[in-house]
């Protein structure tokens, strides 16, 4: 039986004031979502990328801070051949944003500040996030999220808590396929394993 894309898991993009929303079935442009939060105020880009790995230890994610080449680690367990990821992308994309709008509400003073300059207060400048849909081979990035703020504490804390927020509330699923198993066996699981 030949797989074909779930219908409610389409490609979809959302700009908002704070950022950038995408659910592609493309690979990602890394240098581009990077770009695309770029501003002359910003003293700090934090950038997550996590990318798809060849083993398999409770989860088939290799996760990279800032710009970092995937690295292959071969674990007792089973060799992940491939990641599968659908979404109801109509609500995944709106709690995505919605996720955006938390971490920058949430990250909007520095504590580089003191009391007398919070009239002034600094925040996060803009973010992206971006995650694949469909297959997605060993080695290539399945999301992408850039932060850029004032300051660099900001920045990092804000790209964690956008991480681990799509983790566990964004509607996307994946599915792990292993070396030597059939892929029938494959079982959809709820993208909370990053």
């Amino acid at each position: 039986m030949a797989s074909s894309k779930p219908s409610a898991s389409v490609a979809a993009r959302l700009d908002i004031p704070e950022g950038t929303c995408a659910l592609t079935y493309e690979p990602l442009d890394v240098q581009s979502i990077i770009q695309s939060v770029t501003d002359d105020g910003a003293g700090a880009t934090a950038v997550f990328i996590g990318t798809t790995r060849n083993s398999f230890r409770g989860e088939a994610f290799e996760e990279h801070i800032i710009i970092a080449q995937p690295t292959t680690m071969l674990h007792a367990g089973k060799v992940v051949t491939r990641l599968d990821y659908q979404a109801y992308s109509k609500m995944a994309i709106k709690t995505m944003a919605d996720i955006l709008r938390d971490a920058h509400s949430r990250y909007s003073r520095s504590d580089h500040q003191t009391a007398q300059s919070d009239a002034q207060a600094s925040s996060l400048i803009r973010s992206a996030v971006h995650h694949r849909l469909g297959t997605v081979p060993v080695g290539e990035p399945s999301i992408v999220i850039a932060v850029s703020s004032p300051h660099r504490k900001e920045a990092f804390m804000a790209c964690e808590l956008i991480l681990e927020e799509v983790k566990m509330k964004a509607q996307i699923w994946k599915r792990e396929f292993y070396e030597n198993e059939r892929e029938e066996e494959a079982e959809w699981k709820v993208n909370a394993g990053h």
